[in-house]
């Protein structure tokens, strides 16, 4: 039973993750009208599982039915055997009583211990893949020694930092060292693919580095605990994901339990108030998965105001104006004007109009930061990374503006 088992289980897998395929992408299925396209791929899954499915249920009764039949074959050997003793006189009737009562009770224990032991590996079945989840080692583990980080002003340390992503035998980034001060604001600006993201992402400890160390203020974060690293460092991402709860839960998520005035205010901070008052629910209106009940610019907006409940002292934006209108790109530009002040915050942007009022601005160019400096600074350098990009970028806007 086990190996039909084990395989009718991983289709009964392979039926969800299709079911979640499509209806996560609901809406490019309706854009290519490929409802009966999808309707198919979902059938055909849905045989092959209701084949596996089949063959374990006929090996589960097939072995049930063998297990009776030797039961049966026993208990009539044992009463013929008792029968034939007493015909031959050889047993008297008490014998013959006694022997059939006997066996009676193990004949039930039989039975039983057959029925759990069917039962047990179906479970231990349908716990395989479970069981494997749980056997996979965690990416990133707190140190032995590993303590709350108090994150008080800021400070951002990249000493010497080297790191490659485990399937990559050339390093990222090789002893790259970077000193952001209390309160700067920083850019992160570069072609697709230079380390941007990756920096951030280390800033967070989403991964480990493979040689120097990241310090915030003064405290090397491998050593942090992760949850309190990540609970004191706000991030707005480029793509914001909200939960499919009311706006003032998904609002309060970073510091839960604040009154619903705290929760107001982050609103008016994010310029997302005045939305959500228009809608039917306000505060309590569902936003259904991901947000999508709401436009672009209205999740980014619930994001900033996220970003602005738990008032932690290092920010960072990753692209948070993409993709957005321009009505909504200044709404959402005037709010993380807001919420910078003060704060070390860390920009990523491909759309360099937005980091131009920034301190400081990193240009990346395969892991390693080319060029550094204001705005401009960087644009007056002669044959410059970003210059280079600002006059491309402008040349297309310019392009679409004498086109329209």
């Amino acid at each position: 039973i086990a190996p039909a088992a084990r395989i009718s289980n991983a289709w009964d897998t392979k039926v969800g993750g299709t079911l979640a395929d499509a209806l996560s992408c609901n809406a490019v299925v309706k854009s290519f009208g490929a409802e009966a396209r999808e309707d198919g791929r979902l059938m055909r899954v849905v045989s092959r599982w209701r084949r596996r499915v089949n063959r374990t249920w006929l090996r589960y009764n097939t072995t049930a039915a063998v297990q009776l039949g030797v039961l049966l074959c026993l208990r009539s050997a044992v009463i013929g055997g008792a029968v034939l003793l007493w015909m031959a006189g050889k047993a008297s009737p008490g014998d013959v009583t006694y022997v059939l009562t006997s066996y009676y009770v193990i004949h039930a224990y039989l039975r039983d211990v057959g029925m759990h032991i069917n039962n047990l590996q179906r479970a231990v079945n349908d716990m395989d893949e479970l069981v494997a989840i749980h056997g996979e080692p965690i990416g990133i583990v707190d140190a032995a020694d590993a303590k709350p980080i108090a994150v008080t002003g800021g400070h951002i340390v990249f000493d010497a930092v080297t790191f490659h992503y485990g399937g990559h035998r050339t390093a990222l980034y090789d002893r790259l060292s970077v000193d952001i001060r209390p309160g700067e604001r920083i850019g992160l600006v570069g072609r697709s693919g230079s380390g941007k993201t990756t920096f951030v992402k280390l800033v967070q400890r989403l991964y480990d580095v493979s040689g120097g160390r990241i310090l915030i203020d003064g405290q090397d974060i491998a050593h942090a605990k992760q949850d309190s690293l990540r609970s004191q460092i706000a991030i707005v991402q480029q793509e914001p994901i909200l939960f499919h709860r009311s706006l003032a839960e998904n609002i309060a998520y970073g510091r839960p339990g604040v009154s619903r005035a705290e929760i107001e205010q982050a609103a008016r901070l994010a310029n997302a108030h005045e939305f959500i008052m228009r809608l039917p629910k306000g505060y309590g209106t569902l936003v259904g998965e991901r947000g999508v009940k709401l436009s672009g610019g209205e999740r980014q907006r619930v994001a900033l105001a996220r970003a602005f409940l738990p008032d932690a002292r290092v920010l960072i934006l990753d692209e948070a104006t993409s993709s957005l209108d321009s009505e909504s790109e200044a709404l959402i530009q005037e709010a993380m004007e807001r919420l910078m002040k003060g704060r070390t915050a860390i920009v990523i942007a491909h759309r360099l109009a937005t980091v131009r009022s920034l301190d400081r601005i990193l240009v990346f160019d395969r892991g390693r930061i080319v060029e550094q400096g204001n705005h401009a600074t960087l644009v007056g350098k002669p044959g410059g990374l970003y210059r280079s990009l600002f006059e491309r970028q402008a040349t297309e806007f310019g392009q679409l503006s004498a086109a329209g």
